[in-house]
């Protein structure tokens, strides 16, 4: 069921800074204490999901896959880091070239297919770093199904990154929307998407999970997603993953664009991503994390006036570089 405050102003309030943030039901054990570096410009703290976030501005999923700068994020910066997305077993992912830079459009295409090491070796390169005690943000962790395992046996998949990751990520995004794994968005299908939350929520115990939905869905189809979600007991909705949509990208490189394969990010999904989080903000109690074009402070502002409680970057460091950390986390500690 969704998580609901019962002593705080309704959910659209308590995300602005300033405010008292909205909070996931208790975890099973007491969240982690951080000790949290110098960082980049100043931000406004915020509990949410049982943790403390030093901003609102964190990196996402598909930076850091491996987990090899868990150690060094915070001291960039960032509020919290989501590794992965790992899979269960390790894979090479999609044929090189696989990254593709759109510099006009200032996006990115990509079709890399969750290349990682897989969540065995994750697992012990955090259980390291928190042993060190070097982890100074909260940590998430993106889980994907690997390409080897059918849609049909997508459960048992992602439970052994569950099970591999107990006591070592803060939270754990479950990843079906990313477009460059044959038949995993097919998981965002009320059916799938039931079993599969189900399961996870039951094995995490008190860690929070979150959904991560794609841009491309219908508002119909969202709303089917949402429903899912709620009754599974997420703890919170990623919006948004790549799109496959060529919108917005500029008329010079439009012919490549449409000529690769992959998820599209950056400046040409900041629209888009933000109308997504607007709809589920409007109707879900869950928390939600704003991703997708974030190019700019007013950028991250605007995903939260939309009802982000926190934003994620990734594109937008490709073109605005690390500076972009310090601006976001400002513009979104403003009252």
């Amino acid at each position: 069921m969704a998580h609901r405050r019962r002593d705080g102003p309704p959910r659209h309030r308590a995300r602005r800074p300033g405010a008292r943030s909205h909070r996931a039901r208790p975890r099973a054990h007491r969240p982690r204490g951080y000790a949290v570096g110098p960082v980049l410009g100043e931000g406004a703290p915020v509990e949410l999901l049982g943790l403390r976030f030093p901003h609102r501005i964190g990196l996402a999923a598909g930076m850091d896959k491996d987990g090899r700068g868990v150690a060094t994020w915070g001291a960039l910066g960032f509020g919290h880091v989501e590794l992965g997305t790992v899979t269960a077993s390790p894979q090479p992912g999609n044929p090189r070239p696989r990254l593709f830079r759109l510099p006009e459009s200032r996006a990115v295409i990509n079709r890399m297919g969750f290349n990682n090491l897989g969540v065995h070796a994750l697992a012990d390169r955090l259980r390291t770093a928190r042993e060190q005690d070097l982890v100074r943000i909260p940590v998430g962790v993106s889980i994907g199904k690997s390409k080897v395992t059918p849609v049909e046996e997508a459960v048992d998949d992602y439970l052994e990154s569950v099970a591999a990751l107990e006591g070592l990520a803060d939270y754990l995004a479950v990843n079906v929307s990313s477009p460059n794994t044959p038949g995993l968005r097919s998981l965002q299908d009320a059916g799938p998407l039931t079993a599969l939350l189900t399961a996870v929520v039951r094995a995490a115990g008190g860690t929070p999970v979150l959904v991560k939905l794609a841009p491309d869905l219908t508002d119909g189809a969202l709303d089917e997603a949402l429903e899912v979600a709620t009754a599974a007991g997420v703890s919170g909705v990623i919006a948004t993953n790549t799109t496959l949509s060529r919108d917005g990208v500029a008329p010079r490189e439009r012919t490549r664009a449409e000529a690769e394969a992959g998820g599209l990010s950056g400046a040409p999904l900041t629209l888009r991503a933000r109308e997504v989080v607007a709809h589920v903000a409007a109707r879900t109690e869950l928390p939600v994390v704003g991703v997708g074009g974030i190019m700019s402070g007013a950028d991250a502002r605007a995903m939260l006036d939309a009802g982000a409680s926190l934003v994620q970057l990734y594109s937008g460091l490709v073109y605005a570089g690390p500076t972009l950390v310090a601006e976001a986390a400002e513009a979104t500690s403003r009252r």
